[in-house]
């Protein structure tokens, strides 16, 4: 059985939490809810949780599939070294962004799904993963191939070329040569 890749996980949790966490913020502020400072600072932290998690780290094995317009994420992120890198920081800084937003019913859903993301990076910390940026590919395209330019003539099942017929608009091409000879008994 394979190796679980926790970090994979995590990264989703915290994408989902950020996420959580700016839209409680924002109703907090925009209801002008009692301790409306504390939705104020999820609404920052939900969004920088967002940037920093929005791009995916390359997995070990397998493909990596980059999320739409990562890259520029990607290298801002990894020019924080390892601040960002590194998952015991990305845990307990997750831990500590977490923990203002429980003072607000607005917001206590994302902190409590920041926590869990928290635990998660943890664990992924244990197992020694680290965050590596998705590259793009340097591969040139591959040449179109000459069967792919031109659609097939005949419907399927294609016989092999020397087994098709001819076509009867060449007369002499479309006579057929019957391999058995044929002899008329008189």
């Amino acid at each position: 059985m394979g190796k679980i890749e926790w970090a994979m996980w995590a990264n989703e949790q915290a994408l989902a939490a950020g996420l959580i966490l700016l839209t409680g913020g924002v109703v907090g502020v925009s209801g002008q809810f009692r301790g409306w400072q504390f939705a104020a600072y999820a609404v920052a932290a939900g969004a920088f949780v967002c940037l920093l998690e929005y791009p995916r780290s390359k997995r070990a094995k397998g493909t990596s599939v980059a999320r739409p317009g990562q890259y520029c994420f990607a290298v801002c992120v990894k020019a924080f070294g390892p601040f960002t890198r590194n998952y015991y920081v990305r845990a307990f800084l997750l831990a500590a962004l977490c923990v203002p937003g429980g003072f607000m019913l607005a917001t206590v859903l994302g902190c409590v799904c920041l926590g869990i993301a928290s635990l998660i990076y943890f664990v992924a910390a244990i197992r020694g993963e680290h965050w590596e940026p998705i590259l793009p590919r340097e591969e040139p395209p591959k040449p179109v191939g000459e069967s792919i330019k031109k659609p097939p003539q005949n419907p399927p099942p294609r016989p092999p070329p020397e087994m098709r017929r001819k076509q009867v608009n060449d007369l002499e091409g479309a006579a057929y040569d019957n391999p058995i000879p044929v002899t008329a008994d008189e």
